[in-house]
């Protein structure tokens, strides 16, 4: 019987620290192997092995990498919606295998093979992930092509086999950043015909993607407001222009005064968005609360009735 069947099998509460990040990295990182974490969590001062790595993922069930997306996906009530394109095939892939297995015995054959045995998650997607993370928190100038590596695990000859040079990685990220908000921005926006609904949606989706989204797509989200390094900004330029077209697109349906500036509106409100991430404090508005609030204001106006 598995130790933790009475309660949450990612839950990191009344565990040690060593268990709690381990079980933090399974939820962030569910592709990471366990050389990968043992070295992230030896790297932040927390002393263990591979195999102790995996010995707590056999405590709680979340020994290979498919285990670790399922549980995922149970958190939300079965509903794929929060792992990404890749994790989700993977996953797939994974359950078939399983499903394809003869009778009990093979599943368990299969569900306890070392992890390297299985098909392996997309590389690439660990990469940049990792990439992502050490770009948000260390800067772009600081961070080296062999940090990376380390971050994901792999060696740095991994990493050029798949990025030329640490800036065709910098832009990759954002190109996949990039894709995956705009993404978003089209699924939740064409769900409404209101154009300032589909605007507050539309800046949900931009709010959360800066304060909890994937590192991928925080780096995304502060970059839109980045302006103090000439170099970065142009690497980007082209991805932040065909997204402020989006937001330009919304902008036209709205029913507007016919004085009033659409590019300055545009602006003004990017800027507002922006700089969200500065001064945010979860537990207090949420993204989607921010964002409406935002644009009432803008649209409602903020002067009392009773002044006059």
């Amino acid at each position: 019987m598995n130790q933790a069947e009475n309660q949450p099998v990612l839950a990191i509460e009344q565990v040690n620290a060593v268990e709690a990040e381990i079980l933090r990295l399974a939820r962030e990182w569910p592709e990471l192997g366990q050389a990968a974490v043992a070295t992230r969590l030896q790297r932040a001062g927390l002393q263990i092995s591979a195999s102790g790595v995996r010995y707590i993922w056999q405590k709680y069930g979340l020994e290979t990498a498919v285990k670790r997306l399922q549980a995922l996906a149970a958190e939300n009530d079965g509903c794929l919606e929060n792992l990404t394109l890749n994790q989700r095939r993977y996953l797939e892939r994974g359950l078939l295998s399983t499903r394809l297995a003869q009778g009990e015995q093979a599943d368990d054959e299969l569900a306890n093979l070392p992890e390297a045995e299985l098909e392996p998650l997309d590389r690439q997607r660990i990469i940049l992930n990792a990439a992502a993370e050490l770009f948000s928190t260390q800067g772009f100038d600081r961070t080296t092509i062999r940090d990376i590596a380390s971050q994901a695990g792999l060696l740095p000859g991994s990493v050029y086999h798949y990025f030329s040079s640490k800036e065709e990685l910098y832009m990759a990220v954002h190109q996949e950043g990039f894709r995956s908000v705009m993404l978003q921005m089209r699924i939740a926006t064409n769900e409404v015909s209101d154009p300032w609904e589909r605007l507050k949606r539309a800046f949900t989706v931009h709010i959360n993607s800066m304060v909890g989204g994937s590192a991928i797509d925080r780096l995304t989200g502060h970059s839109l407001a980045l302006t103090g390094h000439p170099r970065l900004l142009d690497m980007i330029r082209a991805d932040r222009d065909a997204y402020e077209d989006v937001i330009k697109a919304l902008i036209v349906q709205l029913p507007l005064k016919p004085a009033v500036n659409r590019t300055l509106l545009r602006l003004q409100l990017l800027g507002a968005m922006n700089w969200v991430y500065v001064w945010y404090h979860e537990g207090k508005l949420s993204p989607e609360q921010i964002a409406e609030q935002m644009i009432d204001m803008l649209r409602l106006g903020v002067e009392s009735t009773a002044a006059h």
